[in-house]
């Protein structure tokens, strides 16, 4: 997976965007800075999540989200290795068939 852009630089790309004169177009700008046309309108539209000017996930709660998805299977795989364990450590204290214990 390709490095992210820098916030500095989406945040340039960004500014210039919506401070843009009626003649210059989006697919200008991405040719001007190496970036496909898609990249900016997709940070366009994260902007205007954060800015609350349109419903959905900001960036702090996409990143909170993901995080605690990661945490999530963490805590699923702990339990997962420990119930394992119980069951095993079970099966070994039981007493063998052929014991002849009374």
């Amino acid at each position: 997976m390709p490095q992210p852009y820098p916030k500095e630089f989406r945040d340039d790309v960004i500014r210039v965007v919506q401070t843009r004169d009626s003649k210059t177009t989006i697919g200008q700008i991405a040719q001007d800075f190496g970036i496909h046309e898609g990249t900016i309108n997709k940070w366009i539209r994260q902007a205007e999540i954060d800015a609350g000017n349109k419903p959905g996930n900001t960036s702090d709660e996409s990143a909170e989200l993901r995080e605690m998805r990661r945490r999530n299977r963490l805590l699923e795989q702990e339990n997962e290795v420990l119930r394992r364990a119980a069951a095993y450590l079970s099966q070994a204290n039981l007493p063998s068939k052929g014991s002849t214990r009374s």
